[in-house]
């Protein structure tokens, strides 16, 4: 059964550091790279941060140097600890595979704002 499980989001002022996590299905976790991607209000999903199974990362500019992404394959969860938050970085933040599966979880809404 494929599982997605983001958690960890909330309301965070500016410059706030929240850690998300994602508890994943072994079987997914194990095969792929997995990504953390967001959902902005009016905008289309986009890719931030991946890692793969190895532990090789890679950020979209707008995130380098702030957010860092890692993974516990024992656990099967991968997690993104965001750092220095601004408001433009309130989204729902989901994770999945890369290429991303058809399934998607319902992911974790964070907000920045004072």
């Amino acid at each position: 059964q494929v599982q997605l499980v983001e958690s960890g989001g909330g309301l965070v002022q500016p410059g706030g550091s929240p850690r998300l996590s994602c508890a994943a299905s072994g079987s997914i976790f194990s095969r792929y790279t997995m990504g953390w991607y967001r959902q902005a209000p009016g905008k289309q999903r986009e890719l931030v941060t991946r890692i793969t199974k190895g532990g090789s990362t890679n950020y979209t500019d707008s995130v380098k140097g702030r957010f860092t992404i890692s993974r516990d394959n024992a656990k099967n969860t991968v997690y993104l600890q965001m750092n220095s938050l601004k408001p433009e970085d309130t989204a729902v933040y989901y994770c999945n595979a890369l290429p991303s599966l058809t399934f998607w979880g319902q992911g974790t809404q964070v907000t920045v704002s004072s």
